[in-house]
This record gives structure tokens, sequence and C-alpha cells, in this order.
């Protein structure tokens, strides 16, 4: 608990419970950075949550989380890092605090996602994988059939090594990062034409002869803080390389309901991101009709989603170790570019 939190005038942060709740909210946005991190960042990233608080604000914030051990001051000019204190916090955070992070996640990604299909310009949403450097030409060549046969929303993707920049993610010494793009921005690219997406749950989809079956694990994304992506590949529930090379397998994919009124304008725009090489949606179902065994709310149409981890999935199956970051960050499309490329740089 802080002791002290009376803040500069001008602030809105007086609330006890309020100041807790944003300096997890600091902690957890050092943590995703892993690097020192200013009040100006800090700020803005704030801000895309939902939450608007001055610099001065969050830098106030920070000397308290100082004073507690929970950050610490690398320079004037470089800012902060959290501490293992810091880590540990964000572990034992109240309960109350995590409920609900990764739907809130996904709605502020598709509102940031800003992806032109005809043009192909704008940003989109990705999740960030790191590898050892030593293991990461063996791991392209396990994610390229996973490419190929189409599980993953899309087959362009971003490369960076220790010291360079993913999205908000500088990639640790020693690993190499890959970025891929996230399911999201079929939300995105929706709700920018004015068609809400109710985004249910990720789970594990059943593959029989190729076609999708049934789920049969789920977690629902209001109540996870994690994205259930990461949970379900650190616990080694997925076969997607039995998927593409027998088609008998389990794969990650989401759930998601639009109105049925919406349903011609959805696959207008579908077929555009498909154009742009963004696949996304594995089924859609009809009004009111269950998909792959799931319910369906009445006047609304159920869509699979493609899981965009898939192809790293498989590498954790074949044993190599991979830290995930679903859902971290949006880039430019520009800056992806086809898996093809990436291979051809690491595989000689």
């Amino acid at each position: 608990m802080i002791a002290d939190c009376r803040l500069p005038m001008g602030t809105n942060l007086t609330d006890q419970r309020d100041v807790e709740r944003k300096t997890l909210m600091i902690l957890r946005i050092l943590k995703e950075v892993q690097g020192p991190v200013g009040s100006r960042l800090i700020a803005r990233r704030m801000r895309e949550m939902g939450v608007t608080p001055s610099e001065r604000a969050v830098r106030y914030h920070l000397k308290l989380m100082d004073e507690r051990g929970l950050t610490r001051l690398v320079g004037q000019k470089d800012g902060r890092v959290i501490t293992p204190l810091g880590i540990e916090e964000i572990r034992t955070a109240r309960v109350e605090d995590k409920v609900g992070l990764a739907i809130s996640r996904i709605e502020t990604l598709a509102f940031q996602t800003a992806f032109d299909p005809e043009r192909r310009t704008g940003l989109l949403p990705v999740n960030i994988s790191l590898f050892n450097e030593a293991d990461f030409p063996r791991a392209l060549r396990i994610m390229a059939p996973v490419f190929a046969a189409g599980l993953a929303v899309s087959s362009r993707v971003a490369e960076a090594g220790a010291g360079e920049r993913l999205g908000d993610c500088i990639v640790p010494d020693g690993k190499i990062g890959l970025a891929t793009v996230c399911s999201v921005v079929v939300n995105g690219a929706l709700l920018k034409q004015g068609i809400p997406m109710d985004s249910k749950f990720a789970g594990i989809l059943q593959i029989k002869d190729r076609r999708p079956l049934r789920f049969v694990e789920l977690i629902y994304y209001s109540g996870s803080s994690l994205d259930p992506s990461e949970a379900f590949i650190r616990a080694n529930m997925t076969s997607v390389q039995r998927s593409h090379q027998n088609g008998d397998g389990a794969i990650l994919a989401n759930f998601r309901e639009i109105p049925a009124i919406c349903r011609e304008l959805t696959l207008e725009i579908l077929e555009k991101l498909t154009q742009a090489d963004i696949r996304g949606v594995f089924v859609m179902g009809e009004i009111s009709e269950p998909v792959c065994q799931i319910p369906v709310d009445v006047n609304k149409i159920g869509l699979i989603l493609i899981g965009g981890l898939n192809p790293v999935a498989c590498v954790q199956e074949n044993g190599i170790a991979v830290e995930n970051r679903a859902m971290s960050a949006v880039m430019n499309y520009g800056e992806l570019n086809p898996f093809a490329e990436i291979y051809k740089k690491f595989i000689k």
C-alpha cells in the first residue's frame, strides 16, 4: 500500500484505490517495453489504455515507486526500468485489477488499428515472440509449413535483433524477435466501418480431416488477465504440427459474433483483407446458428478467427523455448515482410 498519496494540484489521482491501479498500469508498461522508459512515453501508453494523466503526475508516481523499490532510475534522459520487486508486485496484484485486462486490450488494439487494405498502409495489431538467437533458424524451418498451410492470420511478419525495436518492445540481448499479425486486425477493420464485433473467447479448436470440428478448451476474455493463447501455448495444449501434416490436430482459434445485418458488408471487408494477405476468419456461420458446436445469440453470426500465434505454438511443440507477448503492439503494415523473405535471410 502507498502510505502518502497526496499529489500535485491539477491531477485527478487522489483516490488511494485509483493510485494503486495506475501504479500497476505503469509497472505493466515498464515490463512490456523491457527497457528504460521516460514519463512522456508512459503517459502516452496510459492514454492509449483510456487513462489520461499528465506527465507531471506520472513523474510523481514514478518517484513514489522508486522509493518502494518497484522501479529504478537509469538516467534523467533514459528513464526508468522495472525491478524484480516491481515484477513481483504485478504477479501479486489485486484480483479486481487483473480481471478483464484481455478484453480491454482487444478493444484498445481494435481502436488503434488504422489499416487500409486497399492502400495497404496503416497500423495493425501484432504479437511479439522472442527466440534465443541459436534457435531461430530451426524455429523458422518449423514455422514455414504452418504459414504455408494458412494456419496464421497473415504470412507477413517482421523480425528484429538484440537492441532493435518491434513496436514498443526492445529485443533483449541474445534474442531475436518476431512479430506476427494478431487476429484483432479483423476487429479493427470491422470497427472502422461501423461494424461491432463481440469478442467472446479464445480456445483450442479441434481439426478433423483438415476441417474445424469443435472447441475442446476455451477461456473467456472477460475473465482473463493474459491473452488465453499464451496460456494454451505454455501448457502445451496445441498440436499445430499434426494439423498441417495429416489434417488432424488442435490449433489456436478465437470466437467472435457480429450482428446478422452486417453480414454482406463484413464479407466485402474480409475480401479486401484477403487481397492484402490477411485472412483471419477461418469459419463464418449462418444467422443464429451454432458454429463448431458453439451457440450463437439471436440475430447474430458467429465467426472463428485463426490464432495469430499458431506458427509459434508449433515451435513450442518441438521443444524450443519461446517467450510470447500476445496482442503486444501495433505496427505499420509496411514494416512487415513476407515470411519467405525472412526465411531466406536466415536459412542459407
